[in-house]
């Protein structure tokens, strides 16, 4: 199935606009000017704890994340994390800490990648989304798999080295397919999980198994949540998604079944929708349109052909 019969809305993937921001990953070995980058004036640096770091409202209407110099930042050597650095030459590091700092206007206010990630300028979500992965992997994985020594932090964050055995360890980052699926009457495929609120619905989505293509992952997933078999299968787009550590690959679906029968494990509910079904819904209420920065949302906008009504708007 090509997506060319779709109407893509004209609104960008959360987290995947261009950040401007150059990683540098060959700087990232070389102490002499990682200390050289943290000392230089220009260079700005966040906190991040627990997956959130500070952001604020300018007096512009802007949301940024609060950044600091390096010399203002807080004390910590081990847990330093070099981003990168953007097109004016500003290098921006993130420090991982137990908790965020305080901020004595009170204005700044913590917040994680579901809310910061809307509001954040690409370049910011960026640092935020890079900084995210690199603590969730950094607070999982502190003893060697090999062997079981605690490890230690090299690379400015990116890797982490066994001191007993010399093994060295690198964040991970794991495949997950999310998809719409579409019968042959143009109607969509949305699945309720078991945890979520009534009326709440989106696009059926799995990881990516060892020995496993993404295409073959998409139709598995698919069989097994809901029992619709697949044919066809497109790629859409891909958006980083450290929760805590994945890579969502987006796809369209072609389903060549329509019965459903779900797994009663992951999914609860899942049901076609034609355009005008899925409207009606919304404008009752029985259905409540995904939103926030995931891929699902857009999948969905791909196929309906408008951006997706927010809660409170009317259809």
């Amino acid at each position: 199935m090509s997506t060319d019969s779709y109407a893509a809305p004209d609104r960008p993937i959360g987290l995947t606009a261009p950040s401007g921001i150059d990683r540098e990953a060959h700087n990232r070995l070389d102490e002499a000017w990682l200390a050289a980058a943290w000392s230089h004036p220009t260079t700005r640096v966040f906190v991040v704890s627990g997956g959130q770091a500070l952001i604020d409202d300018t007096p512009d209407g802007r949301t940024e994340l609060v950044m600091t110099p390096s010399f203002d930042a807080p004390l910590t050597e081990t847990h330093r994390y070099f981003l990168g650095t953007d097109e004016d030459g500003v290098r921006y590091f993130a420090l991982q800490k137990d908790s965020l700092p305080g901020r004595m206007d009170q204005s700044a206010r913590a917040a994680g990648l579901r809310e910061a990630g809307l509001l954040l300028s690409p370049r910011d979500a960026g640092l935020l989304v890079h900084a995210v992965a690199l603590e969730n992997w950094q607070r999982l994985h502190r003893f060697c798999s090999r062997c079981g020594e605690r490890t230690v932090i090299a690379a400015a964050g990116h890797i982490r080295r066994c001191p007993a055995c010399g093994a060295e360890h690198y964040p991970r980052t794991d495949p997950a397919v999310i998809m719409l699926v579409t019968d042959e009457e143009d109607r969509a495929l949305l699945g309720r999980q078991v945890h979520w609120p009534e009326g709440r619905f989106s696009t059926l989505a799995g990881f990516v198994e060892p020995g496993e293509s993404i295409e073959q992952s998409v139709r598995r997933e698919v069989r097994e949540e809901v029992g619709v078999s697949v044919g066809d299968v497109s790629y859409v787009a891909s958006q980083p998604w450290p929760f805590p550590s994945s890579l969502m690959l987006g796809f369209m679906a072609r389903a060549t079944t329509s019965a459903i029968e779900v797994d009663g494990e992951e999914i609860h509910e899942a049901r076609w929708f034609s355009r005008d079904d899925l409207r009606a819904a919304f404008e009752s209420g029985d259905v409540l349109p995904p939103y926030g920065i995931s891929i699902a949302a857009r999948l969905i906008e791909l196929w309906y052909g408008k951006p997706l009504p927010k809660p409170g708007d009317v259809v």
